[in-house]
C-alpha cells in the first residue's frame, strides 16, 4: 500500500483553552503552535477555535509524489477538484467539508516493546514476580493517533471519496451503517458512519496494552467522573480494547490496545456485519450508553449547520 498512515487531524472547538488543558492531561505533549505530538506518531492532533465542534482537516501519509498524482487522477474521475504538487495533495470531501490532505511522509517506525507477562491456567510464565502492569505509576503517553470517526449525511459519498478516491482499503462494514477503512496496515485509520449530521464522532489513541488503557481512564477520571463514556470493554469488529472518554468541547476520545494488524491484504477477508452498530460494537463490556450512539449535542450540531448554509 503506498499509502502508509494517519498523520494527523485538526479539530475545532468552541472551548480552546479548556479542550487544550484536557489533552495534555490525556497524555499528549502540547507545543506551542496549537500542535499536541503522540510518542511515536508526532504532531497529529492541532485543536483551533471553531463556534462548534467539527473536524477541519485529516492528513494522510503517502510514500512518494506518483502516488499523489494517481489520486488526483482518481479523484478527477470523481468529480473533485485538487491542488497537488511534489509534496501534498489538498481536496475538499464534498459531504463533509473535512479539508483532506495527502503528504509525501516518512513511514513511522513503532518501537517494540516487551509483551506483557500474563500467567494463564497452566503457565506460570511471570514466575515469583508481581505483573509489571500493577507496579507501573507514570502518566499513560500515546503512542500515535490511530483513527478518527467521521459521521456524515452521505456516507455513501464520503465512502465513496476515502476508497475510490484517496485510496483507502475497506477493513469491514456494518451494513448501511458504517465503513472501516484503512491507510496503513492497522485495521482502521477512518471510520465513516451515517449520521444527521457532519460531525467528528471520536479520536482513538493507541498505548502499549491493556493495562495502559485501564490507567489512563482511571488517571483522567480522578476527580472527573463525568469525562467517562463507556469502558472497560473490547470491540468485535477491529478487535481492540477500549475505554472512552468525552473531551470539554463533547468530542468522544478512545484509549485503545490490540487492534487487528492487516500486514498481508491477500490473507484478509472484509466483512460485512448486519444487525447494526450497536449490536457489533463490542465483544464484552458494559452496555452502550445511548450517548455514544446519539451524542447528547447531536440536536445542536444540527441546528448550528443549519443556522451557517
Amino acid at each position: 500500500m503506498s499509502l502508509h498512515r494517519l498523520n494527523s487531524i485538526t479539530i475545532g472547538v468552541p472551548a480552546l483553552t479548556q479542550t487544550s488543558a484536557y489533552y495534555e492531561e490525556f497524555g499528549l505533549v502540547r507545543e506551542d503552535d496549537g500542535w499536541f505530538a503522540t510518542s511515536v506518531g508526532g504532531r497529529q492532533l492541532k485543536l483551533v477555535h471553531a463556534p462548534t465542534r467539527r473536524l477541519l482537516e485529516l492528513s494522510i501519509g503517502a510514500d512518494s509524489p506518483d502516488d499523489l498524482q494517481s489520486i488526483a487522477s482518481r479523484l478527477t474521475r470523481l468529480g473533485v477538484e485538487s491542488n497537488v504538487d511534489e509534496h501534498r495533495l489538498i481536496a475538499v470531501e464534498p459531504a463533509t467539508s473535512v479539508r483532506v490532505e495527502v503528504a509525501v511522509t516518512a513511514r513511522a517506525t513503532q518501537p517494540v516493546t516487551p509483551a506483557p507477562l500474563y500467567n494463564g491456567p497452566g503457565r506460570e510464565e511471570r514466575g515469583t514476580t508481581r505483573a509489571p502492569g500493577v507496579l507501573r505509576e507514570g502518566l499513560v503517553r500515546p503512542r500515535k493517533l490511530g483513527h478518527v470517526v467521521i459521521g456524515s449525511t452521505d456516507q455513501v459519498a464520503t465512502q465513496r471519496f476515502f476508497t475510490e478516491g484517496i485510496g483507502l482499503k475497506i477493513s469491514d462494514e456494518i451494513v448501511g451503517t458504517a465503513a472501516f477503512l484503512r491507510c496503513s496496515t492497522d485495521h482502521h485509520n477512518v471510520l465513516v458512519q451515517s449520521a444527521p449530521v457532519n460531525f467528528v464522532h471520536h479520536t482513538s489513541w493507541e498505548v502499549d496494552d491493556v493495562d495502559e488503557v485501564g490507567r489512563g481512564a482511571m488517571q483522567m477520571l480522578e476527580g472527573n467522573p463525568e469525562r467517562h463514556v463507556w469502558g472497560m470493554g473490547r470491540h468485535t469488529v477491529g478487535s481492540n480494547f477500549f475505554w472512552y472518554l468525552k473531551d470539554p468541547a463533547g468530542n468522544f476520545c478512545e484509549y485503545y490496545s490490540d487492534l487487528d494488524c492487516i500486514v498481508d491484504d491477500a490473507l484478509w477477508t472484509p466483512r460485512v456485519w448486519d444487525g447494526g452498530l450497536e449490536k457489533t460494537l463490542m465483544s464484552w463490556g458494559p452496555p452502550v450508553p445511548p450517548s455514544l450512539l446519539k451524542p447528547e449535542d447531536l440536536a445542536a450540531l444540527m441546528v448550528g449547520a443549519h443556522s451557517v448554509q
